[in-house]
């Protein structure tokens, strides 16, 4: 396994120390966050299986999964049976000298075990744990299982997603509710941080999958409170704004355009060569274009569709216009803003050689992150924290093992 970077630049986390026991991604994700930013992340998983995501998505030659390798970087894995008595004992031990706990079991699982927020706080009441289930620690449904697919239907995505005459579609990635939810958690984690200096205590964060998904749906609860409005599937429309959509362009691709405002339209209107139909025209105004929606989009789809998609990119620069392509992978690749961004990561890993993941986000000037090392092997660090930091001895590990524990 590449060993990670040697440097001397200061990491915002520096010193933190995360125990990461939740599995497949919104947790990982969580804890992968904060080793991007310096913290140690010990991985803890369940002897000879090891977590799911190992197995979920593109197998390696290797034996890993691509969504392994890119999503659990940075951690240093242990593998530790949390059912059995002597792996709980461990646990207890590695959270004496930790801040932060990550974990996604269903709700009671770890109370079940003699691992829960009481139990745990009591061992190091300046412990923040991180909680993210299906539907959170509380409510009707707190018990239901819940993946990605859940979150995104119950959060009120799915249900915009798709065109009008037919069913809801998945929004781009089932997997987004887990990697919202292990955003938030990371946030939360870090607002908890910021409270304990003050307090001196910790706290638990409560997350259910549907949740960030619920929050970032614009003024969809508002508007429905106030005027009833239940918002449809509009295809690649947007609503409130047109023309806000994707558009067909003589290569045979296409290209986003949003106009969010009347002056952003006239600008787009002089580009197409039809300044009148703006200001004071028939389409100056929102609620006209809103009104004649198809008609509008239909226009500038005819537009689009005379030129190249380099072309009408070239011809909405000169006038302002907000507009981008439509990208698949394989152009991302290609394009100089992610290359001069470098928002792809080329990492060298003994496993599968070369290998190409999702930079770090965000970017900070003076204290950034970075991509040390790939998803470890299952206990490749049992060593190091049950030797070295546990000082356990070579007779008790046996016995670990034995049991089942490690």
């Amino acid at each position: 396994m590449t060993a990670p970077n040697a440097g001397t630049t200061i990491r915002p986390l520096d010193g933190i120390r995360v125990i990461d026991v939740s599995s497949f991604l919104a947790g990982p994700f969580c804890s992968t966050q904060l080793g991007e930013f310096g913290a140690e992340v010990i991985k803890a998983e369940l002897p000879d299986v090891g977590d799911a995501l190992r197995r979920f998505g593109s197998m390696t030659e290797a034996g890993v999964t691509l969504p392994w390798l890119s999503e659990c970087r940075n951690k240093k894995s242990i593998t530790l049976d949390l059912r059995k008595p002597g792996g709980a004992a461990l646990l207890k031990q590695l959270v004496k000298d930790a801040d932060i706990l990550v974990e996604n079991f269903q709700p009671g699982t770890l109370e079940k075990w003699d691992l829960g927020w009481d139990v745990l706080h009591e061992v190091n009441p300046r412990l923040i744990m991180v909680r993210i289930s299906g539907f959170g620690q509380t409510g009707p449904y707190r018990d239901r299982p819940g993946f990605g697919r859940i979150g995104n239907a119950f959060g009120g995505l799915s249900f915009l997603a798709g065109y009008p005459d037919r069913p809801p579609v998945t929004p781009g990635s089932a997997t987004i509710p887990d990697y919202m939810a292990g955003l938030y958690g990371a946030l939360g984690a870090l607002l908890a941080i910021q409270a304990r200096e003050r307090t001196g205590e910790g706290q638990f964060v409560d997350i259910g999958l549907y949740e960030p998904i619920f929050r970032i749906l614009d003024e969809l609860a508002p508007s429905y409170q106030l005027n009833g409005f239940v918002r449809q599937r509009m295809g690649p429309g947007t609503v409130n704004v047109v023309p806000h959509s994707h558009y067909p362009t003589k290569d045979g691709r296409w290209i986003a355009i949003a106009c969010t405002s009347d002056k952003i339209y006239a600008r787009l209107a002089e580009a197409m060569g039809t300044p009148e139909v703006a200001g004071d025209g028939k389409w100056g105004h929102i609620s006209a274009r809103d009104r004649d929606r198809a008609e509008v989009d239909r226009t500038v789809g005819e537009w689009t569709a005379k030129f190249t998609r380099d072309e009408v990119l070239a011809r909405c620069e000169v006038f302002q216009v907000p507009c981008g392509p439509v990208y698949g992978i394989d152009e991302i690749f290609e394009d100089p803003q992610y290359k001069a961004r470098e928002n792809i990561k080329y990492m060298r890993d003994d496993r599968v050689g070369e290998l190409a993941v999702p930079n770090v986000v965000p970017r900070l000037s003076q204290t950034p992150g970075s991509i040390d090392w790939l998803g470890p092997e299952l206990g490749e660090h049992n060593g190091e924290i049950y030797r070295d930091l546990l000082r356990l001895t070579d007779a008790q590990m046996d016995k670990l093992k034995e049991e089942g524990a490690i």
